[in-house]
């Protein structure tokens, strides 16, 4: 069989060999690719399909630092009149709301709607800037509700029959 320059560089695609391993792996095995891979994997210079595994180890490392960088971090919801309702690591709270999407994503609304303040808390008790933009939204959320409900009571009671 010939030697073209096409089976060398689909030797070189799926094995870790230079140009000229390549040729000769091809020639001594009279230009058959397959008996060529054949040869190259006896020699342990077939590329290992382990881009998965690469992968979820870089994954897993990003992860692990994203931790380490939010864990110090705590999440703590007070009620209108300064009671803690909650007080987790942010980790956590990320787990949780990842498994219960709807469900914290109506929590947090209602936390909203009911004057509660989202607050994220430092391991020495300081507070991070984002807070001041949480306890705007939370105050412009729980005057919009007061209004709907002053709204929807006296459209209620106008419509009400005696």
């Amino acid at each position: 069989m010939e030697i073209t320059l096409e089976k060398i560089d689909l030797l070189r695609k799926r094995a870790d060999v230079t140009y000229n391993e390549a040729k000769e792996a091809l020639q001594k095995n009279e230009g058959d690719v397959v008996e060529a891979l054949a040869y190259l994997e006896e020699q342990n210079k077939i590329k290992q399909e382990n881009k998965l595994e690469v992968n979820t180890s870089s994954l897993w490392k990003k992860l692990k630092k994203l931790y380490i960088k939010a864990s110090p971090i705590r999440l703590r919801i007070t009620s209108k009149d300064n009671n803690t309702l909650l007080n987790v690591g942010v980790p956590l709270a990320i787990l949780i709301t990842i498994i219960t999407m709807p469900l914290a994503v109506a929590l947090f609304f209602l936390a909203l709607v009911t004057n509660c303040r989202i607050k994220f808390i430092k391991d020495n008790g300081q507070e991070y800037g984002i807070n001041n933009s949480l306890n705007s939204i939370a105050s412009k959320t729980s005057d919009l509700a007061g209004k709907v409900a002053q709204e929807v009571k006296s459209a209620w009671e106008t419509k009400k029959p005696d």
